[in-house]
């Protein structure tokens, strides 16, 4: 079995991949992908990897799981996730570290399914938005320690993979940014699903982008594509980033951060960062990173 998990990360995707996903969910049967519900298995899924703490899950443990998981026979991938599979919010800024927990994490996720095949898909953000997210994710009790002891300068997503890589070395990740997430959704579903580009899906491939366009452009972004389909993802991604540019709704991508110490030199500083940090993922051996 392939054992596709989507990790996350928080104030990204959250639940939308799994919904966007279970809205094909008899097509995605077809191809032999099942998509379980996450009440489904979050709870047990959760229990094993806390008995077994980085131990092989046994054969038995195993078997029984997949049977929770899938229903029939046809069935050669799994799709799961959770934005808390690499720790809870507060943990995902910690030790001065991003993530500090993705390393055990992962680690134990893969044990469960020793004798399957594991992927891990995850989803990132510029710090310069993802710090201030988490901040206002977090409680009023645990904002302190982070913002005392956490400069956000220090802070890599290519660390975060790395880790990953060294627990999980034999596990391919697939990365991509939260900012292009809108005109590459439709990939990110076929990425995750073990999906040629060429397969259509039914729907769901606008679920993000319909989050921040105003309804007048989805009506014409719709129309447009009744009448002229799209011929590759390279097209398809520069008309619906022309379609967001024009009609995209201001509330949903203008930003104020009101943190101490916080300036237009920092947000850009971080931005750099985030340009140079996509090119070292991108050349981690075993990481794909999606890109419109």
């Amino acid at each position: 079995m392939k054992i596709a998990i989507h990790i996350g990360a928080h104030c990204t995707d959250g639940d939308h991949l799994t919904k966007s996903l279970l809205k094909n969910a008899d097509q995605l049967l077809s191809h032999g992908v099942a998509v379980p519900g996450p009440m489904r298995y979050r709870g047990l899924l959760g229990q094993i990897m806390v008995k077994l703490k980085g131990s092989v899950a046994t054969v038995e443990t195993q078997d029984m799981l997949i049977d929770e998981l899938v229903d029939s026979q046809k069935v050669d991938r799994v799709i799961l996730g959770h934005q808390h599979s690499l720790g809870v919010h507060h943990r995902a800024l910690e030790d001065r570290r991003l993530y500090p927990l993705a390393e055990r994490n992962t680690a134990w996720m893969r044990n469960v399914f020793p004798d399957h095949e594991v992927s891990f898909f995850l989803g990132i953000s510029n710090i310069a938005n993802f710090y201030p997210d988490i901040i206002d994710a977090v409680n009023d009790d645990q904002r302190p320690p982070i913002l005392e002891t956490i400069d956000p300068r220090d802070l890599f997503w290519s660390d975060v993979v790395e880790n990953i890589r060294t627990a999980c070395p034999d596990a391919p990740i697939t990365v991509w940014c939260n900012e292009d997430t809108p005109v590459i959704w439709p990939d990110v579903m076929r990425s995750i699903a073990g999906l040629a580009p060429s397969v259509s899906l039914n729907s769901g491939e606008f679920d993000i982008l319909e989050q921040i366009t105003a309804r007048e452009g989805m009506a014409r972004l719709r129309a447009y594509v009744d009448e002229n389909p799209f011929q590759s993802s390279a097209q398809r991604a520069r008309i619906l980033n022309a379609f967001m540019e024009k009609f995209a709704r201001d509330d949903t991508v203008e930003r104020e951060v009101s943190l101490p110490g916080w300036t237009q030199d920092l947000v850009d500083d971080l931005s750099e960062n985030y340009e140079r940090d996509l090119q070292d993922i991108a050349s981690i051996t075993g990481v794909t990173l999606l890109t419109p």
